[in-house]
């Protein structure tokens, strides 16, 4: 794939966004090896996935400052970047905040407006104008980099639960919701995705946000031909909870309890301390388990703001399960990670599939890249192994062409 493509990001600035784009600019450098990309994997070897290379970055955010000091900021709170690997990028990062743009702040919650640099200069009173103003941004990011193509990719904190209504359920609904400026039943998460699907975006949903990937926002973008893929990255416990699940499904070893708690710090755990948007994640992270089981049994995800964790995160599961004989027993595991660490590589994985899909002219749900999600929509298999077997059958179609 000659031509450019862009990556445009919801949250440019955040700890995830700025990782992945100093990890690809790095990668690209030869500075540092692509571990934890699947794109990298021998499988995906002469597919003709767009290369690192091949990305230009911009995006929006509603804090001032650039990458460089948001590099800066995860060196001296998470020791994920190193010194010198900043002061080699700076001349870089500091191009790609010129194409970062301001965002929007349209029902966006307390805790997601407190992140704000002032919010007057990101509220947006109409919704038909936040949704006109991103795509604008977008046009002139995609005519300024002359790019045939760009990924939408939304790594925005999660936003407040959504009243559900019949007009999200449809692309017509949400047009109309649009239109009609109705903030009882839009986020800004939303407009993103409109305006993603009227500037031909593909579009990744990373987060558990409500209002990002409704049944309405899907059908627009497959009214549009668009590949698109969400929601929420599975990253971490998660992760482990879709392996583990497997192996107690499959010894038939009856899981009775599975209690998980959560630390984390930095912007997104501040923000999951508000009850309203804690509750969109801990549904996502939740109902794997009993769907994936197929019985109900006890479950409770606990989540806690620890801020001198920074970016770094710890997640306790106990499950008592039950074994031959009705013997009872238990499994404790501890998850200690890096949020933007583990997530980078994925997001940057996802965007070289999503924007192989669009040059191909393949459009809708990419079914294939469920494994990277806690809630992969239309997707109803968690069992990891099974999920992952999807993206390797979709590689092999794809040689087969």
């Amino acid at each position: 794939m000659s031509a450019k493509v862009g990556v445009w990001i919801v949250g440019a600035k955040g700890g995830v966004a700025t990782t992945a784009i100093c990890g690809a600019l790095a990668i690209r450098r030869g500075m540092v090896d692509a571990v934890g990309m699947v794109t990298e994997s021998d499988a995906c070897v002469g597919l003709g996935l767009p290369t690192l290379h091949d990305l230009a970055f911009g995006g929006h955010d509603i804090r001032e400052s650039g990458l460089t000091e948001q590099a800066h900021e995860l060196r001296r709170d998470a020791s994920t970047l190193r010194y010198e690997t900043i002061q080699e990028l700076t001349e870089e990062l500091d191009t790609i905040s010129k194409s970062c743009r301001p965002g929007v702040l349209f029902e966006s919650g307390q805790a997601i407006e407190a992140l704000a640099d002032g919010t007057e200069r990101y509220r947006v009173a109409r919704a038909r104008e936040a949704v006109d103003r991103i795509a604008a941004d977008i046009r002139e990011f995609k005519s300024n980099h002359n790019l045939e193509r760009v990924v939408l990719v939304n790594l925005a904190s999660t936003e407040p639960q959504l009243e559900t209504c019949p007009e999200l359920d449809t692309a017509e609904g949400v047009m109309k919701l649009v239109e009609s400026d109705d903030h009882g039943h839009l986020r800004a998460s939303t407009l993103y995705a409109v305006a993603g699907a009227e500037t031909d975006c593909s579009y990744l949903n990373f987060t558990p946000s409500p209002g990002a990937l409704p049944a309405g926002i899907a059908a627009l973008f497959e009214q549009r031909g668009l590949p698109f893929m969400g929601s929420d990255g599975k990253t971490g416990e998660t992760l482990m909870k879709s392996v583990l699940a497997t192996l107690f499904h499959q010894r038939r070893l009856r899981v009775l309890a599975w209690q998980g708690y959560n630390m984390l710090g930095d912007r997104d755990g501040q923000v999951l301390q508000n009850e309203s948007n804690k509750a969109a994640k801990v549904e996502s992270k939740d109902h794997l388990l009993q769907e994936h089981l197929g019985y109900p049994f006890q479950s409770h995800v606990a989540i806690d703001y620890v801020p001198s964790l920074n970016d770094w995160k710890t997640a306790w599961d106990f499950i008592h399960f039950e074994g031959f004989l009705g013997v009872k027993m238990s499994l404790q595991f501890t998850w200690q990670g890096c949020d933007s660490i583990l997530a980078a590589p994925l997001v940057l994985d996802m965007v070289r599939f999503l924007a192989y899909a669009h040059s191909k002219g393949q459009s809708g749900p990419q079914h294939h890249l469920a494994s990277f999600f806690k809630s992969p929509h239309g997707v109803d298999v968690h069992d990891f192994p099974r999920q992952f077997a999807l993206l390797e059958e979709y590689i092999a179609a794809e040689r087969a062409r």
